[in-house]
């Protein structure tokens, strides 16, 4: 089912197949991977992997936190702020590469954006001090960046509206393989070669991208392309924030992603330090929320051309509304234990592919010559709400997952909120043909 799914929800055959296929193909050498099904799987992958690179980056060292806080003689609020750092990283690079995106083609700034990768986790690889290693951080995520806002404007620039939802849910079930892995292979590389070898790793995966990234063909050819100045991207930015649409949906997303970063940040401490979860068990209690993740995508793939974004967006809010208010709960009290806790930040990860696929169309649907901007805008607020929700967490950790459980309470009641109150009928529904 989820290859039938691939192959249709990727692209249309005409927007990759090449003369031989009887289509017009969407740039040079659209045509070098034979049948048209296979390319637009091709495609996928390579487009799945470059959306991946935030997790890949920050997932699979985790189970390494508690060892490198030892090594480094730092405190488990600077290991934390380590997800912080990247996430500031990421934030502003989005803000960067976007309209460069916009300008120079999608394939260029993304290649230059792993250049930037590969060296900033050598740096974190042969970091000293967690000074050294949290700047690494920051040049990581400055160069990650560039894949993941590019390659959703690359999704925009073939599928509007709720298509592209169902596109961006394709290919979260497609990358969620990178965070569910990612504990895994960290716990492996941890025991074997300790935690430095996992910033080698890295490493080798952003020279094997860059190789990749030139199999695909370009999206935004030169003639749809718009010369944009760093004063004329600032106008473009504060123009996009007076629209209602796009900070609603754009802002309903970021509220959850306060959460899921306040998760990434505390889980590691409150399973392995404060349950005493051995490392590698922590993969499989983190692979529950990756799973979860993995089928609401699925399912919103499969939805919402039919539904409609804005149903599936107010279904998924409200859950992650309740989930949150669970997870408060269990970290004040104890209730339940490591499962109880387990259990409610499964509801509210879970809950994922209702929202993100889905608020990031949303924002997208009407922006069509400005899509790497959109897409910019909405992944900044996204991550430096995420630096908000991991820094917190960080900022008043005490040893126990309640800080933790908090700023996942939070971050559920602010997306419902925002997209009650910023979002409003008519968008567009169901396809009609």
């Amino acid at each position: 089912m989820l290859e039938g799914t691939l192959a249709e929800a990727l692209l249309p055959a005409e927007a990759l197949a090449g003369p031989e296929d009887g289509g017009s193909g969407v740039g040079p050498g659209s045509d070098v991977f034979g049948p048209a099904g296979f390319r637009r799987v091709w495609m996928l992958g390579v487009l799945s992997l470059l959306m991946a690179f935030a997790a890949i980056s920050i997932d699979v060292y985790l189970p390494a936190m508690p060892a490198m806080s030892a090594a480094l003689h730092a405190s488990v609020g600077a290991v934390e702020w380590t997800v912080s750092a990247f996430l500031i990283g990421f934030s502003l690079g989005q803000l960067v590469w976007g309209p460069v995106g916009d300008r120079l083609g999608r394939r260029l700034p993304i290649a230059l954006g792993l250049v930037f990768f590969v060296l900033g986790a050598i740096s974190c690889a042969l970091a000293p001090t967690i000074g050294v290693l949290i700047g690494g951080r920051v040049i990581m995520a400055f160069g990650a960046s560039s894949g993941v806002v590019l390659a959703r404007a690359m999704v925009r620039d073939l599928h509007p509206g709720p298509q592209g939802a169902r596109m961006l849910s394709t290919l979260i079930v497609a990358m969620a393989c990178a965070p569910l892995l990612g504990p895994f292979m960290g716990s492996a590389v941890l025991d074997h070669a300790g935690w430095r070898a996992i910033f080698w790793l890295l490493a080798v995966t952003g020279v094997l991208t860059f190789g990749l990234l030139f199999t695909l063909p370009e999206t935004h050819p030169p003639e749809k392309r718009r010369p944009v100045t760093v004063s004329g991207a600032l106008r473009l930015y504060g123009q996009l924030l007076t629209q209602r649409g796009v900070m609603g949906f754009g802002g309903t997303g970021a509220f959850y992603y306060g959460g899921m970063f306040a998760y990434v940040a505390g889980v590691p401490f409150a399973y392995i330090g404060f349950y005493h979860v051995a490392p590698a068990a922590f993969g499989y209690l983190f692979g529950l929320g990756i799973l979860g993740v993995m089928a609401t995508n699925a399912l919103n793939a499969r939805w919402v051309e039919k539904v409609g974004i804005l149903p599936i967006l107010r279904a998924g809010t409200a859950i992650a509304l309740v989930a949150g208010a669970l997870t408060v709960l269990t970290t004040a009290t104890g209730w339940g234990g490591l499962w109880g806790l387990v259990l409610s930040l499964l509801g509210f990860m879970g809950i994922t592919g209702l929202i993100v696929a889905n608020s990031i169309a949303g924002a997208l649907q009407d922006h069509a010559q400005e899509a790497g901007a959109v897409s910019a805008l909405v992944g900044a607020l996204q991550y430096g709400s995420g630096i908000l929700g991991s820094g917190l967490t960080g900022w008043f950790a005490d040893g126990t997952p309640w800080p933790m459980g908090c700023v996942i309470g939070l971050a559920g009641l602010g997306s419902f909120l925002c997209l009650r109150l910023l979002v409003r009928p008519p968008l567009p529904g169901p396809r009609s043909g």
